[in-house]
């Protein structure tokens, strides 16, 4: 038999009102009683029912996670931080795959089951700066990535472009002269690969270094297949190089993988870094060397923020723009020999 409300109110020795009370979070409650009730909560798995709670308060107590693809490590792990970054909050996240098809965000950001949550956060791949009047909707939004800036809605994200040029300064202060920019876009400018790009050129330029537009390595998607793929293609045309500055982490294994095979020792021959610090790049062989964007921080900052417009459905505050702190991780794959 499920577990009710009138358990926990016996099992913590107070009333039923003071459990809801400290299930919608009331203020005016001692700090005693309070524990006292999640105690009992947690010792007996209660679980709220939301539904009920949502039509006294008008809230559900869950967000949407709008994300491309949850085979990519690093959205795969960007919605496990968020979902523990939400839990703090007691709120339970519903997560939604784009596919990073324009129509398909479009789909979901507008379908049915967004007027199940109460906010939603919104990784968008495909829109553009151009689609921006498409975000401005009822329900309190957070966007996350690099698609579109000074939008409607508040904007989490990560510094692109500092974080690559830190990444190619890196490499040249490790003595590399000849960098590959690996997992460029064509013609993208704003976007991930286009502000990675910039920071990569960046870098060049104040070391006094010239831009070798055939050290761009052109990556269509960011999986470890492409990037192997991209890597074949670049040591058959005999291109070349002593370094890899890969735009993203999924790419640099790849890479990695097929300089081994070919004998190009790394770091020892090639050094290389990747972008993003997920888990896999501390238990490949050789450790990758990598940026860790912040995606903790980028997590708790877009949940924050949703919180706080989900508090103030009036738009009171004009949208903001947030970046989370980067670094550069060093590991094997960038070993001083």
């Amino acid at each position: 038999m499920a577990v009710t409300m009138h358990d926990v109110a016996r099992a913590a020795g107070v009333s039923i009102k003071t459990v809801s009370n400290v299930i919608n979070d009331y203020p005016h409650i001692r700090q005693e009683t309070r524990s006292r009730v999640l105690e009992a909560i947690s010792a007996l798995g209660y679980q709220p029912n939301l539904s009920a709670r949502g039509l006294r308060s008008g809230r559900t107590g869950a967000i949407s996670l709008i994300i491309p693809d949850l085979k990519n490590a690093y959205f795969a792990e960007l919605a496990d931080a968020v979902m523990r970054a939400a839990a703090q909050h007691d709120l339970v996240v519903m997560i939604q795959q784009s596919g990073g098809d324009r129509d398909r965000e479009l789909e979901v950001l507008h379908g049915p089951r967004m007027r199940m949550v109460d906010g939603i956060l919104f990784s968008v791949l495909a829109l553009g700066q151009e689609d921006a009047g498409l975000l401005d909707i009822p329900t309190p939004l957070v966007l996350l990535g690099e698609r579109i800036f000074n939008g409607p809605a508040d904007h989490v994200t990560m510094q692109n472009v500092a974080g690559a040029r830190a990444a190619t300064e890196y490499m040249i202060s490790l003595g590399r002269k000849r960098i590959l920019a690996f997992g460029a876009h064509e013609n993208e400018v704003i976007g991930s690969a286009g502000l990675r790009l910039t920071g990569y050129k960046e870098a060049l330029t104040a070391a006094g270094m010239p831009y070798r537009e055939e050290l761009v390595v052109h990556v269509g998607n960011w999986h470890r297949g492409d990037g192997a793929d991209a890597m074949r293609a670049a040591l058959a045309s005999g291109l070349d190089f002593d370094a890899v500055v890969a735009f993203n982490d999924l790419i640099a294994l790849g890479a990695v993988r097929v300089l081994q095979e070919r004998g190009i020792r790394v770091p020892e021959d090639v050094a290389v870094i990747g972008f993003d610090d997920i888990d896999e790049t501390r238990y490949s062989l050789p450790s990758l060397s990598t940026v860790d964007p912040g995606r903790e921080e980028i997590a708790e900052t877009a949940v924050r923020v949703l919180l706080e417009r989900i508090a103030d459905p009036g738009r009171s505050v004009p949208p903001r723009e947030f970046e989370a702190a980067f670094r550069i991780v060093e590991r094997e794959s960038t070993a001083v020999v």
